[in-house]
């Protein structure tokens, strides 16, 4: 295969890396420029008619508004909850468990409260930036763990809504293909706990708090599997993360240490304390825990009502509908949640205006990201294709060009190496979903050229696109925006693309195994 055709798919990729790691330029902007270079090179090297990269582009930042808008709401939820006190009443009892073992710390609320919210449909890099740095933690690492606490979050999504447009492309039942994913769960979340102490203190921390990470990680895993077995993996997120913050108070029961010690709070915190009540505090979140149990249990009419049944296709790529589902999508919810706990919060007038204020100076951009990014995953997806969106030689197609050099290159070690391709295209979408839609064909078929089993392979680059958390630029200016650091992103990735490559070599490791 000529070199040209591999550089110049793989070019936007490494400018936008570039200008994230050595300008330090801002997501929304890397993003931007990366648009512009892979719809000229679609356009004049891969001759894609300008029509189809424009309307790949509207369609892409139309399938990201699930993720963009979730971005938009989950600011907008945590910023209320900040200006009425509430997030000041959840630091003061986080103050106060654990304050003796750090890694406890990290591991309850970046894995354990943070795989539970991501379950009911917040995003954690909205939400637990401000916790973390009330409590003390660096901007680096404000941003960084939640981020990084992401990677484990999206794998247990992919046994939600992920590993159903996975089991549609494999044609196979969702029960059958969550299991491909779960098996992979406790070694890749022991991972990403450890990789959270070595952001947090290094090597210090890590032979510190060895122990609890392994059990928050094994924990998360073994559950994944358990609730995959018994057909409920839409509820896997939930259950993994009460089940880490169970395992992590009875770690600190059987280990002698102190579950809860009020002796570092402050004044500050005792009128905290007195002013808000926890469950008034908490209560957007309770709200928003009914509803997604609602939506999402299988055994309720509401699943089939609102995800079934009222999809609301938009449809731009003929055959290829974009669905919208309005009443079963995150952001809905997240909306309807922080509007119904106003007479909980009592927020005053005065607060409100400024969470709208503080809201538009901070959503904007990262909403923007998503968007944009997303809009490059469907330009590259669907590059080489005519007016009638056929492809007619695949020689054209961006993504055929790299997974078709991979083969060539790797040949049977190609299972090591597509772990990093999920990697690559969650980078690129921002989404293991659009990583997912992307690959899982060419995955497919270059296993069949290697005589391989292709749903382990497709399955790994799954959870390497989940992996691209903790890298992806629009999930990054997310948690930098919800702390006003804009622009601090681009420090962040440096430190978590080398984690996020150890744990994508370990994760390819396994599928070499597991893959003849």
């Amino acid at each position: 295969m000529l070199i040209t055709p591999i550089l110049l798919t793989l070019l936007p990729i490494i400018i936008i890396f570039l200008l994230l790691i050595l300008r330090w330029a801002a997501a929304d902007v890397a993003g931007l420029i990366g648009w512009i270079i892979v719809a000229l090179i679609a356009w004049l090297y891969f001759q894609t008619p300008l029509t189809i990269v424009l309307k790949s582009s509207l369609s892409g930042i139309i399938a990201s508004l699930p993720i963009a808008l979730v971005v938009a709401t989950s600011i907008f939820q945590v910023t209320v909850m900040i200006e009425t006190g509430a997030i000041k009443r959840v630091v003061t009892l986080i103050k106060s468990v654990s304050p003796t073992n750090q890694a406890v710390q990290i591991m309850l609320i970046n894995i354990g409260f943070g795989t539970l919210l991501t379950a009911l449909g917040a995003v954690p890099v909205s939400i637990l930036p401000p916790i973390m740095l009330a409590l003390g933690y660096s901007s680096f690492a404000a941003i960084a763990l939640p981020a990084i606490g992401y990677d484990a979050l999206c794998t247990y999504a992919l046994l939600g809504i992920p590993v159903v447009v996975f089991s549609n492309f494999v044609g196979q039942p969702v029960a059958e293909m969550g299991n491909y994913f779960a098996r992979y769960m406790p070694v890749i979340s022991t991972c990403i706990a450890l990789g959270m102490l070595w952001i947090a203190g290094k090597w210090r921390l890590i032979r510190r708090g060895w122990a609890p990470a392994l059990v928050a990680g094994v924990t998360a895993g073994l559950i994944a599997m358990g609730m995959n077995a018994l057909g409920i993996v839409t509820l896997t997120g939930v259950a993994a993360g009460l089940g880490v913050i169970l395992v992590m108070l009875l770690y600190l029961k059987i280990t002698g240490q102190p579950l809860a010690d009020r002796s570092a709070l402050t004044e500050d915190d005792l009128t905290s304390e007195k002013g808000t009540s926890l469950l008034a505090a908490i209560s957007p979140w309770l709200i928003l825990t009914a509803f997604s149990l609602l939506v999402n249990a299988p055994f309720l009419p509401f699943f089939d009502l609102t995800f079934k049944r009222l999809v609301m296709p938009i449809e731009i790529i003929p055959g290829s509908p974009e669905k919208m589902r309005l009443f079963w999508q995150a952001y809905f919810w997240i909306l309807v949640s922080t509007i119904l706990a106003f007479p909980f919060l009592k927020p005053t007038k005065e607060q409100l205006k400024t969470s709208l204020r503080k809201w538009w100076k901070r959503a904007p951009r990262p909403v923007f990201a998503a968007a944009i990014f997303f809009a490059i995953a469907f330009v590259i997806n669907h590059s080489g294709k005519g007016l009638d969106w056929q492809l007619l030689d695949p020689a054209r197609n961006m993504v055929h060009v790299l997974a078709h050099a991979s083969v060539s290159a790797f040949g049977r070690l190609y299972p090591l190496v597509a772990p990093f391709l999920g990697l690559l295209g969650g980078f690129v979408s921002g989404s293991e979903t659009s990583s997912i839609a992307m690959l899982t064909g060419l995955h497919l078929s270059a296993a069949k050229q290697i005589g391989a089993v292709g749903i382990v392979i497709a399955a790994a680059s799954g959870i390497g696109g989940g992996l691209a958390s903790v890298i992806s630029p629009a999930k990054l200016q997310n948690a930098s925006a919800s702390i006003d650091r804009i622009g601090e992103e681009s420090k962040v990735i440096r430190t978590t693309f080398v984690i996020a490559f150890i744990i994508t070599a370990v994760c390819g490791a396994m599928t070499l195994i597991w893959a003849f």
